[in-house]
């Protein structure tokens, strides 16, 4: 596949990243020349610098010929003009646009054909925004994330030393819990994964992946976790644009207290929020955290633009006490390090991000694509076409389909019904698959599967 990526920052660089290694043609444009230079060192693909808005530009970046732009500068109007650019001179396939304003996103009719042409728009604060309060909602959990329009979700936890799981062998799992269907999609162990069969013992520190119907997701907590209390008090750093966005989805439900150091932020801030305490102060500040009384905190989330303070103003928090921290970082090398010590969950944006966009680029009718572990893993919901003759997956059950090695489908729904993807369970035309893919590189294989073949059509 052609693809013309604008914008070199961390949604770009990161988009890039996973899909050069997996044979597509790539072409990065920006105006930084520093940043485009390392991207060449690092990856096969080729770069540009310009203004990704002007026609001669994407003319020498190759948008005559692309099957796919993704917009995704720092600039709004940018991103709008590029899309309306490739539609109206050189009918690109698919276009996609990062939008940040929401003034813009309150009016999806600025991106129909009659004006932007844009087929697809991401507010990545907005997905960031609401994963976060997914974190918050299941304070046990690593990661929470959805299929099939919420109906199954799939989560992360961290097996502990006493916990019902650890020293069993995952079959226990359907005696401990008879009344519910679930399974383990897959296992990290120190960071290296592993297959999940029915005689794989869990060990303390695991990372568990288990995929149910949404409505159980609580209760398998409850089995597999030492119950957290639920989350009531909720503290936030940095009053941007995800914090704001955060503290208006939580405060009508949760306490939230908003520290910014900006005054005239704060001014703003406390203009917009009706039902959140904020206060102008520096999240690193000890004194300040100890004041506003940081150990009775549930989850402290420090959303500032700086990768440096958010670490420090989390390591903090989690030493005075708060229950659960979470710290938003943008440079991969320093999520690494963090993830798992004191701060609870590290998060990176462009990672969050990364699954909207690749829900388009994948091939095969795929509905939805998450990125899992920092990018190492993914999870596709895919959706079956054809009969017996024309796939490869129609017509069979799960044991007698060629899943490549570290595939492993984890659920279907079919309809309003969610059936978990025990090997016995035959797939039928239009079933959505959940397949967990721990070796990125078996994606392509794990697409060609789902296609039909030429005969169907």
């Amino acid at each position: 596949m052609k693809i013309l990526i604008l914008g070199a920052g961390q949604v770009g660089s990161t988009v890039a990243e996973s899909l050069v290694s997996e044979a597509n043609d790539i072409t990065v444009v920006d105006l930084d020349a520093e940043k485009l230079r390392l991207l060449q060192d690092r990856f096969d693909l080729r770069t540009l610098t310009g203004n990704a808005s002007h026609p001669s530009m994407l003319e020498q970046a190759g948008i005559a010929d692309a099957d796919l732009l993704l917009a995704v500068t720092q600039s709004d109007e940018v991103n709008l003009v590029a899309c309306k650019l490739a539609a109206s001179l050189y009918n690109t396939p698919t276009k996609i646009a990062r939008i940040r304003s929401a003034d813009y996103l309150e009016h999806p009719a600025i991106f129909n054909t009659a004006n932007f042409c844009v087929d697809f728009s991401i507010c990545p604060e907005q997905i960031l925004t609401e994963y976060i309060r997914k974190l918050i909602e299941f304070p046990e959990a690593l990661q929470v994330l959805e299929f099939a329009d919420g109906r199954v979700s799939l989560v992360a936890v961290k097996a502990f030393e006493g916990g019902p799981l650890v020293g069993n062998p995952l079959s226990y799992m359907r005696t401990h819990m008879p009344q519910i269907d679930a399974r383990v999609a897959a296992i990290f162990r120190q960071d290296r994964p592993i297959i999940p069969e029915g005689e794989t013992v869990i060990e303390a520190g695991d990372e568990i992946f288990f995929i149910a119907a949404t409505g159980n997701i609580r209760t398998i907590l409850n089995e597999l976790r030492r119950m957290d209390k639920p989350a009531k008090r909720v503290m936030i750093v940095g009053g941007g644009n995800i914090g704001l966005r955060l503290a208006l989805s939580l405060e009508q439900d949760y306490q939230v207290k908003l520290i910014e150091h900006n005054k005239k932020s704060c001014e703003r801030l406390a203009g917009e929020l009706t039902h959140t305490l904020v206060l102008n102060g520096d999240g690193t500040d000890e004194n300040l955290l100890a004041s506003e009384h940081v150990a009775d905190v549930d989850v402290f989330c420090a959303l500032t633009n700086d990768d440096e303070n958010n670490i420090m103003s989390a390591l903090l928090a989690k030493r005075g006490g708060a229950r659960k921290v979470i710290s938003l970082i943008n440079r991969n090398a320093y999520v690494e390090l963090v993830q798992g010590g004191k701060i609870d969950i590290a998060l990176s944006p462009a990672h969050v991000t990364i699954g909207s966009l690749l829900a388009y680029v994948r091939q095969g009718d795929v509905a939805v694509v998450h990125s899992l572990r920092r990018g190492a893993a993914e999870a596709l919901e895919l959706v079956a076409h054809g009969d017996r003759e024309s796939s490869r997956v129609v017509g069979r059950r799960i044991d007698e389909i060629d899943l490549p090695k570290g595939a492993t489908i984890g659920a279907i729904v079919r309809g309003e019904q969610v059936i978990m993807g025990h090997r016995d369970m035959m797939i039928e035309a239009d079933d959505h698959v959940i397949v967990f893919v721990i070796n990125k590189q078996m994606i392509r294989k794990v697409e060609k599967l789902f296609q039909v073949g030429i005969g169907f059509f």
